[in-house]
């Protein structure tokens, strides 16, 4: 396992400078294409909804356009359901699931709500199986006006005439073997800080609001997930990657207060998926149907109860 002080970059107890953060990106290598993937992918769905670019991200390797999925004939009266996904662009059942999710069932919803689907939020970090925006930042912790990531800058301006209009906000992400072996460290040593090894849970989990608490609603979505993959067990102190489990695979963040993507809307029910591809137990078909399974479960529940 990488330790700070075997880290590639940087010296132990020293946060990151301009010089080490060039270091780091210089290592970073493209393995898959985000206009292959993603792209071509969104363009299939181009005579069922409405597709618009919301920014594009003009980095040194290249430009990516930021791409929104919209149900076509969009109500104001309507609630809004909303899938955010690829966060963390090597989280690849989040991209894939939101893909997924809108090709085979988004039609459900037509007339019933107004859908919003954004699949890929970081398609730089996609291309290199990366947590981090080429400037070592983790978009996920930066979801707040005048965000230092463009990716999360871009989000937060799309939603905000939708913040008070998102009925529910489901954020698909994956927890890794890698989280422990490479992104832990990594996030330690660019920081300065001691890494302090962790426990990598075996199965799906949860992040609820701590201060927006929805128990049944996060149980309803935990049961349609277990059908179709396992639920991550709580560890001997139980918790969940160091958070106390609240229930049967789910545990609690402070969302806003964390700049989580999950949180920068005002919607009644909010959820962030974790997926474990890398469990003996799955696969990565089993990965993708469970993060389509929670959004499917999230919306069939809020929109059963869109005012408790």
């Amino acid at each position: 396992m990488t330790t700070p002080s075997s880290y590639p970059i940087g010296m132990p107890g020293q946060p990151w400078g301009a010089a080490e953060v060039a270091n780091w990106r210089s290592r970073q290598v493209k393995s898959r294409s985000y206009a292959v993937d993603v792209m071509t992918a969104i363009d299939a769905l181009r005579d069922r909804f409405d597709v618009s670019e919301y920014g594009v991200l003009d980095y040194a390797e290249g430009k990516y356009p930021l791409l929104a999925i919209r149900s076509r004939g969009w109500r104001d009266d309507l609630p809004v359901l909303l899938v955010t996904g690829g966060v963390h662009g090597y989280e690849t059942s989040g991209v894939e699931g939101a893909l997924q999710f809108v090709r085979d069932h988004a039609g459900d919803y037509a007339g019933r709500a107004n859908l919003l689907v954004l699949p890929c939020i970081s398609p730089w970090a996609y291309e290199r199986i990366q947590r981090w925006n080429p400037d070592a930042i983790d978009p996920n912790r930066n979801f707040r006006e005048g965000s230092p990531a463009a990716e999360s800058a871009a989000l937060v301006n799309l939603l905000a005439p939708l913040v008070d209009k998102v009925l529910v906000h489901i954020d698909l992400h994956e927890t890794t073997d890698s989280d422990e072996s490479e992104f832990r460290p990594a996030v330690a040593a660019r920081d300065g800080k001691e890494y302090e090894p962790g426990e990598i849970p075996d199965g799906f989990y949860l992040v609820d609001d701590t201060f927006n608490r929805q128990p049944e609603f996060q149980e309803t979505i935990i049961e349609a997930v277990a059908k179709v993959t396992h639920i991550a067990p709580a560890d001997e102190h139980h918790e969940i990657i160091g958070s106390p489990v609240v229930a049967h695979g789910v545990i609690e963040y402070d969302l806003k207060k964390l700049g989580l993507c999950a949180g920068i809307t005002n919607a009644r029910y909010v959820t962030t998926t974790e997926v474990y591809p890398d469990s003996p137990r799955a696969t990565s078909r089993q990965c993708n149907e469970a993060q389509v399974a929670a959004v499917r479960a999230a919306f069939d529940y809020a929109l059963a109860y869109p005012e408790d």
